[in-house]
């Protein structure tokens, strides 16, 4: 796993797991953020106690949408940014099984393989672009 720290104020801006990097249970994202994902490699006929969540009422003063990829198919660069706005690192390759995290700063993608696939994740509620992002002058 790679943990990406803003140079800014030392906060944590982006994690990329890797597909080798899974080898039983582990919390990818630290639970004080609002997005969270664990890896789990279990053996044939694990199973767990059937269960549903709960419904809970929570503010919080600052919320912001954080935002995971997780490739299925193909190959994406990522292009990650820091606090500021200045690229933090350009060089990630994301292959089938990989997965990126940005929990603050800024990201964009470029697609290296026809028909890649992805799935992004993203906290919600979606409440349009206008309340969700800005975007980085490039």
């Amino acid at each position: 796993m790679e943990k990406i720290y803003s140079k800014v104020d030392g906060r944590l801006l982006h994690v990329i797991n890797r597909l080798e990097d899974i080898t039983g249970r582990d919390d990818i994202i630290p639970e004080d953020n609002f997005i969270q994902c664990a890896t789990l490699k279990m053996p044939k006929d694990k199973t767990f106690p059937p269960h549903k969540h709960i419904t809970k009422d929570r503010h919080y003063p600052e919320q912001i949408a954080q935002e995971s990829w997780v490739v299925i198919k193909g190959k994406v660069r990522c292009i990650l940014y820091d606090l500021d706005d200045t690229i933090i690192s350009n060089d990630t390759i994301l292959k089938p099984g990989d997965a990126s995290f940005t929990l603050y700063g800024g990201h964009t993608y470029e697609i290296l393989e026809d028909d890649t696939i992805v799935y992004e994740y993203k906290t919600g509620p979606y409440e349009g672009q206008k309340l969700d992002k800005t975007f980085i002058d490039a």
